[in-house]
């Protein structure tokens, strides 16, 4: 597996790879990915599944969080990249970690509105 590009985005670093199946198959050094000095590293590619632009996944064992399942703030900046690379403003992008999740992006000006199912997994009230 090689990277296409590595480049920063916001917090993190995005590596592109050429396929899916390079993303579905990564197995990262947790160890090693702790150390760089990021919030998170990102693997995406174009997708193959149909209906599909792009695939992610993402890695924040700084953070504490091994592999996140579905990462919302990741896709502001993979919506931008694939929309330009791919000429279109509306995607949709499926994060490939075990849990998965199917996220819907629009590029709309300087916004990047997601949509895509979600579970409650708690309620409070703050006082």
């Amino acid at each position: 597996m090689k990277a296409v590009a590595v480049f920063r985005a916001g917090p993190d670093y995005v590596v592109e790879l050429a396929a899916e199946a390079d993303v579905r198959g990564a197995k990262p050094d947790m160890a090693r990915l702790g150390q760089v000095d990021a919030r998170g590293i990102a693997v995406t590619a174009p997708a193959s599944l149909p209906g599909y632009d792009i695939a992610s996944r993402f890695f924040a064992p700084a953070a504490g969080i091994p592999e996140d399942p579905v990462t919302g703030s990741l896709h502001c900046a993979l919506a931008r990249l694939w929309s330009a690379r791919l000429a279109k403003p509306d995607l949709t992008a499926y994060q490939a970690s075990a849990r998965g999740g199917t996220l819907r992006l629009r590029v709309a000006g300087d916004r990047v509105l997601i949509s895509g199912q979600a579970v409650t997994i708690f309620r409070a009230d703050l006082l």
